[in-house]
């Protein structure tokens, strides 16, 4: 959880101690670097989870492939940037990327070696032990970016703060392989290496696909724009983790669940556990959304100041995806192998038809312009899936009432967004005016661009409380909460109730 925190507190200290081109060129570098960390393993780290529960006899040359493969691609990678950094600065359209074109290839190299510790440590059954690596790893590379941002606030700060970091998780990983896969270094099999290459590989292409499809408009965009305009995009398309957390979270649940449902050949039963999974995240999910539609700028300028005040149609835009959410078809698509395949065909349509358009809208796409695109993209492939996902499952029109609980709770979503959006742009105005000014006045040694992201904080919490109260009124009213589910003898529900006998009865 501390490590969560540290992430999620890292923009906001990098973007008021940063100048927002070198924002820029420091989310342009990570991407960099993440977008060649997913694509070059190409399968092979994952393949891990496969060979050493299958087959424990071949455990250390698993090892010593997937640890030779990973270090042969950074060395390439690593040689090929060394040799013609210009690549980056043809991307990017600016000679800062050149330059620290060795660094970049450096903390590439020493990340995707190291990716492994974690997956390794899983794949071998040790999940106590995975829980804390992998909790140290995001603690560490977050404490090692706030502490390169504190010290050190620029591009090059964050990537020698990240070389060190790689090069620790790599003295881990060896330190781990070799006392948990002892002589892995002597066991090359070149028949064995033939045959791990071609089980993971066609899985690695499939996966290059979703980070094409998932990286590619900030390539389109950090070529078209300048480094202040891509950080002002890069924001605005800030991926609020409470999501990820909570889609990952459900779909480790229904993954083994439907697969065993598949086998018997429940069809029904896998709606049915879908649906409910469906009414579950929607409570979450669509008054989320619905807040952080109606405080999109207070909330940038709480997070990020009003300098990123650019990024609020950005981010809007982005929120479109929150809401179809709440249906998950990846547990189905693992469970239907035939699934599989309509969605990777689905994806190779889908990515060129969003390149092409990117292609010829470069010159006169705006910032909005682009993220439009990848959300229309993404909710085109969401739709599509989700019919084929349906079909299979042999959904009829009794199904819809699966709908019901969605509905209302977006209704109720709905009515407490109305209510937050009237007062707040009634009120927003002078009231921020007039926090700000008594923050000055309270605390001289403050900024006033910080005193007015303090102030938009206040409004944020406010408007925040204003809508959940009115969103818990609408969800009991609308009968969505379980009410024998309530411990009536909460303090907190008594003393509500001593004030308010219609809430007690």
């Amino acid at each position: 959880m501390f490590g969560f925190v540290l992430s999620f507190f890292l923009p906001v200290l990098v973007v008021r101690l940063m100048p927002q081109d070198e924002v820029g060129i420091y989310r342009q570098v990570f991407l960099i670097v993440n977008t060649a960390i997913n694509i070059l393993p190409l399968g092979m780290g994952m393949s891990a989870y496969y060979f050493l529960s299958r087959e424990p006899e071949l455990r250390n040359p698993t090892v010593l492939n997937i640890l030779a493969f990973l270090f042969v691609l950074g060395g390439l990678l690593f040689a090929s940037l060394l040799a013609y950094p210009d690549i980056l600065n043809i991307l990017f359209k600016h000679e800062e990327m050149g330059r620290l074109s060795p660094l970049i290839a450096t903390v590439i190299w020493l990340w995707l070696v190291g990716s492994l510790l974690e997956i390794v440590i899983l794949a071998n059954r040790e999940v106590w032990l995975a829980s804390f690596v992998i909790v140290g790893i995001h603690l560490s590379k977050a404490a090692s970016m706030i502490l390169a941002v504190i010290l050190w606030p620029t591009p090059e700060g964050f990537l020698y703060a990240a070389a060190a970091q790689g090069t620790i998780q790599l003295a881990a990983l060896l330190y781990y392989l070799n006392d948990r896969f002892p002589g892995f270094y002597k066991n090359f099999d070149f028949t064995f290496f033939r045959r791990h290459l071609a089980y993971a590989i066609p899985l690695g292409l499939a996966g290059i696909l979703w980070v094409f499809q998932t990286d590619l408009h900030n390539y389109f965009v950090g070529y078209r724009f300048t480094p202040a305009e891509f950080a002002i995009y890069a924001y605005g398309c800030f991926q609020l983790p409470l999501v990820n957390l909570m889609i990952e979270s459900v779909t480790a649940v229904l993954i083994p669940r439907i697969s065993e449902l598949q086998m018997l050949g429940d069809k029904r039963e896998i709606i049915a556990l879908s649906g409910r999974s469906m009414n579950k995240l929607a409570l979450v999910f669509l008054p989320f959304y619905a807040f952080l539609f109606v405080t999109a700028e207070p909330f940038i300028v709480t997070l990020f100041s009003r300098d990123y005040i650019a990024s609020v149609p950005i981010f809007l835009i982005n929120l479109t995806l929150i809401p179809f959410a709440i249906w998950i078809n990846d547990p189905v698509v693992r469970a239907f192998p035939e699934l599989g395949r309509f969605l990777l065909y689905l994806r190779i349509a889908l990515l060129v038809g969003m390149t092409a358009t990117l292609v010829l809208g470069i010159n006169s796409f705006g910032l909005s312009d682009m993220i439009l695109v990848v959300v229309l993209v993404a909710l085109t492939e969401k739709a599509v899936l989700t019919f084929a996902v349906l079909r299979k499952l042999e959904a009829n029109r009794s199904d819809i009432k699966l709908l019901k609980g969605p509905a209302l709770t977006a209704l109720a979503s709905g009515i407490a967004g109305a209510t937050t959006y009237c007062l707040l742009y009634l009120l927003y105005t002078p009231i921020l005016s007039l926090l700000s000014k008594q923050l000055l006045e309270s605390l001289p040694w403050l900024s006033a661009k910080l005193a007015d992201s303090l102030a938009n904080g206040l409004v944020l919490a406010a408007a925040g409380l204003l809508f959940f109260c009115t969103y818990l009124v609408g969800i009991y009213w609308f009968g969505l909460v379980d009410s024998s589910a309530i411990n009536r003898e909460h303090p907190i529900l008594k003393a509500i109730g001593n004030y308010w006998p219609r809430f007690r009865a």
